[in-house]
């Protein structure tokens, strides 16, 4: 109550574990509305197009239509946002393409002169780190520690040009080009700054550098009464994505930046026993607090937290199905997915997989491959972009070779060096009349009837409006291009290409719903947006591929690792695999820094907390290292959680009658 009604100023809520953050935020966004703002002057920011989904369904029920002109959207969707309308005080045009990470690798090997993908995929790592960082290429140099580091940065300078020639934007500018407009643009600022009268943000804790600093440019008013007016809401116990920019240092610069910050924790957990709740505030204490808070539960003490000792991960793998099979056994009303088997790294599911399919048991991997990953959904979407931006040259090289239309290597390869000398991008490159010098008749008729078809296409996909006249649209599409049969001559077996025809037309509703304004949220449930163009579908499709989480409710046993799991619950969950060198993870040769150790223990600590009735800590005597068998070590982690100690007797009720009288007594002293 204190969270949702605080509107005098900014505001942390510290939300721990299971403790109601996405009703705390839906909540203060229907007491806004009460006061009069606007919906569309309220922002919720997510991280995940899932998450935002759940929050604007969430909304909805609460206030009804208003919910439908909430700006409920993730960061990037935000800045992506911000770019279409403002981009071109920067010199982008409104139709900028967007580069999934696909792109990104091949623009890097383009500028790197590279053909190793490993070393490639090593620059894309280190560049977006620079760019969550704030840094820009010159600015990587000055700060490369190494001879590596250097030749990242250099090679980033060259991979800037080319975004810049391609008018192309990748992920990590979706967040840093916004900053840079607020603030170099004194009337874009003041423009972002009047449209949003609160901005609430969610999972705060995985907020970047970059992010923190936008933030903090689209509150930071002129007028000192509407100055920082947000809530934050996170946890600083669940700050678990270090290796991809996020920063606990942006909980701990709040009340710097923001001195009258009003901090309000929620500490009870409405998810799991005190048991295993037990487990995990002993597991956190060891970390260094920002902000105190221990967790309770009034679901009773329920089932102690188990060790399972086990000899070796094949033996590992063989309890968690047995203890999964075995409960089944006993409770027949229990599914398979009210289990969850979580561990550290992607490489011990393999023989967790292995044994559940010996015994029958159903299951997923969570974070294996995305529908949006399949290859043919890739080939749409360039097509898609290449609508939205014809100079995306890497959108231009997959359309005009998927489906083969005789314009061939060789072609292409000339067609390149045309564009590369005149500085033109390669679509614009085809039509150009001194392109006869460098090709023959056939292969200029071949580009040229590509170009036309492509110029037809984006007129009727910029005047095409409505689920029906979309759905026709992109089947006759598919129909011109012949791409059924592409996926036929493409595979051996005419049973994937089947499948993958599927793929296709699941993905045409997909893109037909969103021109109908008719998105599905997960569950099924449905919310109304307005109408859109298949072109204006197109425009946003690559941040909506790149934060898309697609999949349909199964009765299936989950695994999945620690970080997919973080936001998820099971009744019933088994860590794998709780090793030293596992959990906490250590490299060879790494040094284990506090602060590497401290993100290992909140990563143990999300774990432990997303069992809901019992949970199974699973360690190995003898564990494989690359080839060796080496002896196992329990992590520290399983004797921080103090399993040994006999809890003191307490009535939970007891307790949540006298914090109820400790808030009722708060609220009276002072007017809500």
């Amino acid at each position: 109550m204190e969270a949702v009604n605080y509107l005098s100023g900014p505001s942390l809520v510290l939300a721990g574990a299971g403790s109601g953050k996405t009703r705390v935020i839906t909540y203060k966004i229907a007491r806004l509305l009460l006061t009069g703002m606007l919906p569309r002057r309220i922002a919720a920011i997510t991280f995940t197009n899932k998450a935002a989904l759940e929050m604007r369904e969430r909304a909805r029920d609460l206030v009804g239509k208003m919910a439908k002109d909430l700006a409920i959207s993730t960061f990037h969707s935000l800045g992506v946002r911000m770019l279409r309308e403002d981009g071109e005080r920067l010199g982008l045009k409104p139709q900028f393409s967007i580069l999934d990470a696909d792109d990104v690798l091949g623009v890097l090997r383009d500028a790197g002169s590279c053909t190793d993908n490993k070393l490639a995929r090593q620059w894309q790592w280190t560049i977006s780190l620079w760019k969550n960082q704030g840094l820009n290429s010159d600015q990587a140099l000055a700060a490369a520690a190494n001879d590596e580091e250097q030749v990242a940065a250099k090679v980033m300078k060259l991979y800037e040009e080319r975004l810049t020639a391609y008018q192309a934007v990748d992920f990590d500018d979706l967040i840093s080009l916004p900053l840079k407009l607020l603030r170099t643009d004194e009337e874009a600022r003041a423009k972002w700054q009047r449209q949003f009268g609160h901005i609430l943000v969610d999972e705060y804790q995985d907020t970047n550098a970059v992010q923190y600093e936008l933030l903090k440019c689209l509150v930071d008013h002129p007028d000192a009464q509407r100055r920082g007016m947000f809530t934050a809401v996170g946890d600083d116990d669940q700050s678990i994505y270090g290796w991809r920019g996020a920063t606990i240092e942006n909980l701990r610069r709040l009340p710097e930046d923001f001195p009258q910050l009003k901090v309000i924790p929620l500490e009870q957990n409405y998810r799991s026993t005190c048991a295993i709740l037990r487990a995990a505030n002993e597991v956190i204490a060891a970390n260094p607090k920002l902000f105190p808070k221990k967790l309770w539960s009034d679901k009773g003490e329920g089932e102690p937290v188990r060790v399972m000792a086990c000899d070796s991960e094949e033996h590992e793998a063989e309890r968690a199905v047995a203890r999964i099979q075995a409960l089944r056994a006993q409770d027949p009303k229990l599914a398979f997915s009210d289990f969850a088997v979580l561990y550290r790294t992607n490489f011990q599911s393999r023989i967790l997989e292995q044994k559940l399919r010996a015994a029958q048991v159903p299951y997923k991997v969570s974070g294996g491959q995305s529908f949006f990953d399949r290859a043919e959904i890739k080939d749409l979407c360039a097509w898609l972009r290449l609508l939205v931006n014809q100079d995306d040259d890497p959108a231009f090289l997959r359309a005009v070779t998927t489906p083969k239309r005789g314009i061939g290597h060789t072609t292409l390869g000339k067609l390149g060096e045309f564009s590369a000398r005149w500085k033109v991008s390669l679509f614009e490159a085809l039509f150009s009349e001194s392109l006869t010098a460098s090709l023959g008749a056939k292969a200029l008729g071949g580009l040229h009837e590509f170009g036309r078809y492509v110029n037809e296409l984006e007129y009727k996909a910029r005047h095409t409006q409505g689920s029906e006249a979309a759905r026709a649209l992109l089947l006759a599409w598919l129909q011109d291009i012949g791409y059924e049969q592409h996926l036929y001559d493409s595979e051996d077996s005419s049973k994937l290409a089947a499948a993958r025809w599927t793929n296709v037309l699941d993905f045409v509703e997909w893109v037909a719903k969103r021109c109908g304004g008719d998105i599905e949220a997960d569950g099924g449930a449905t919310f109304e947006s307005e109408q859109k163009t298949v072109l204006d579908v197109a425009q946003t499709i690559s941040v909506i591929l790149s934060l898309a989480e697609r999949g349909e409710e199964q009765d299936v046993v989950t695994l999945t690792t620690l970080h997919a799991s973080k936001g998820l619950e099971w009744p019933h969950v088994v860590l794998a695999g709780v090793n030293e060198g596992i959990l906490p993870f250590k490299s060879e040769g790494e040094d284990m820094t506090p602060q590497r150790l401290e993100e290992e223990r909140r990563l143990m600590y999300v774990g432990i907390t997303r069992a809901q009735k019992s949970l199974v800590v699973s360690t190995l005597r003898r564990r494989k290292k690359g080839r060796e068998i080496v002896a196992g070590v329990p992590s520290r982690f399983i004797a921080e959680m103090k399993l040994d100690q006999v809890p003191q007797a307490e009535d939970p009720k007891e307790r949540l009658k006298r914090l109820r009288a400790d808030l009722a007594a708060r609220v009276a002293q002072k007017p809500v």
